[in-house]
């Protein structure tokens, strides 16, 4: 792709955002979300194969079709109650129609079975922009609108997507598949803290943005696509490996580590605001998400493969590592002592 025009795409979604995430009126937050969706488009489709066009294709459906019931919703709301502001009261009917279409944007259960296809179709560094910045102008509308939130609907879908998102991810082999059925599952947990307290969604994403983008940093700078691929890494840096398990562990929730935070405080909070079930069921969903990542730990260091892996043999390769992969490694796997400042 012509620099230039790469420029483009990538200043248009930055700013795309921006714009979503800055506004009080639903037609320019509608406007930022179909420029979003137009800028990122090219970057998927940008490696040419049939699998990213096919990809591109289904991001764009989804996308499109979430943006127009968005529009639809709010122009509704507008017709009743004479309001386009975002954060002015919407009616209940707008409300939840407006929340279904940004929970189909960020790949929620049960309408997320684009999600998976997409990010396996995709580059690991284009995953790691649908798994990350993608999320932010959806959940900037939700935050904003956080006091006309249907909260049983935010609880149902939060606990269907930590409970699927575990359990469809302990069958699969492809560590694309395998990091976002991870994020949904997290985008699950997020729904929930964003329906009781806005401060502590804010917390949760800031930690899941940068578990998730070491995750996908380790699996890029180590050429890992399947978990066989795991146990070949050992020998192209033995320290980013055992860094790498670390990420995994705090992705599951393990208590020493970073991960573990922003679900401790959720727990704490469902138990104080008397929701038992809730947070039995939450703290129970989170054990699937943890066995396949112990999985991945599992075959990372512990086991060779049954059968020699297609890839090249990474020792051969130059080892070249990106200068944020470390400092991001340790945010992701030691912010557990700063955890009681967090939601302040």
């Amino acid at each position: 792709m012509n620099p230039l025009i790469w420029s483009m795409m990538i200043t248009g979604l930055a700013t795309s955002t921006i714009i979503t995430m800055s506004s009080h009126h639903w037609m320019l937050a509608w406007l930022g979300l179909e420029l979003n969706t137009l800028s990122i488009l090219p970057i998927i489709m940008k490696s040419g194969h049939p699998r990213s066009t096919e990809a591109t294709t289904k991001y764009f459906l989804i996308q499109a079709a979430a943006a127009a019931l968005i529009l639809f919703s709010s122009a509704m709301n507008a017709w009743e109650t004479g309001q386009w502001t975002i954060t002015h009261n919407l009616s209940p009917t707008a409300a939840t129609m407006i929340t279904i279409a940004l929970m189909m944007k960020l790949g929620l259960a049960p309408v997320h079975a684009w999600y998976p296809e997409v990010l396996q179709s995709a580059t690991m560094n284009t995953a790691l922009v649908l798994s990350t910045w993608q999320k932010l102008a959806p959940l900037a509308l939700l935050y904003l609108m956080n006091n006309n939130l249907p909260t049983q609907i935010m609880l149902i879908m939060g606990l269907t997507s930590a409970l699927l998102g575990g359990w469809m991810g302990l069958n699969q082999t492809q560590t694309r598949k395998i990091m976002a059925f991870s994020s949904i599952a997290h985008m699950g947990w997020l729904v929930v803290a964003l329906s009781l307290s806005p401060n502590l969604a804010l917390t949760t994403t800031i930690i899941y943005i940068t578990m998730t983008t070491t995750m996908f940093m380790s699996l890029g700078t180590t050429t890992t696509k399947t978990i066989t691929d795991l146990g070949t890494t050992w020998t192209q840096s033995p320290p980013l490996i055992m860094l790498l398990v670390l990420s995994l562990m705090s992705l599951g929730g393990l208590p020493p580590l970073t991960g573990f935070a922003p679900k401790w405080l959720i727990l704490t909070t469902l138990c104080t605001m008397k929701l038992m079930p809730m947070s039995v069921l939450l703290a129970l969903a989170s054990l699937p998400s943890l066995y396949f990542y112990i999985r991945m730990a599992y075959m990372t260091t512990l086991l060779s493969p049954p059968a020699t892996t297609n890839t090249k043999y990474k020792w051969r390769l130059p080892n070249t590592i990106n200068t944020m992969l470390p400092p991001m490694i340790m945010l992701s796997a030691l912010l557990l002592p700063l955890a009681p400042l967090l939601p302040n």
